[in-house]
């Protein structure tokens, strides 16, 4: 008999491990670096990673388009740090800054920031440009989290 395992990529050094489901998500520890797979904090992520996780994460995944100029991208900065800890191990909440990476944002067609994506098993779930406050960014992710 095989016991479901949910794949979640490490956010320090990018390797996907194999979460049984009967273990506590929230304690997993990468296989590889052995630090904690949840910590609390969005990742910042560039380039392939941001396709690793995208791709090889089987909770959701929201990324914040970002950019350090940006005002409202900074005033929603602390809220997304905070639902990043109440939302773990459920989804994985991750941010790019678009200066850094202007490919990304031209591949997933970012016109405004701050700009989330939810994406879910590889494909875009849904988007939204504007900052939002703690409420309204948990509510988003909820709505489609499931």
């Amino acid at each position: 008999m095989s016991q479901h395992v949910t794949h979640i990529v490490c956010p320090h050094c990018d390797a996907v491990n194999r979460i049984p489901a009967d273990k506590p998500a929230k304690e997993a520890k990468c296989g590889r670096c052995h630090r904690a797979l949840f910590d609390g904090h969005p990742a910042e992520v560039i380039g392939e990673r941001l396709e690793k996780h995208i791709k090889s994460n089987e909770i959701p995944v929201v990324v914040d388009f970002w950019a350090p100029w940006c005002g409202p991208c900074r005033m929603m900065a602390p809220a997304y740090e905070r639902t990043a800890g109440q939302l773990e191990p459920n989804a994985r909440l991750l941010k790019l800054n678009t200066e850094n990476d202007p490919s990304a944002a031209e591949r997933y067609d970012i016109r405004s920031i701050p700009t989330l994506i939810m994406f879910r098993n590889g494909q875009i779930v849904d988007r939204v440009s504007g900052a939002m406050d703690e409420r309204r960014l948990q509510q988003w992710i909820a709505s489609h989290a499931h």
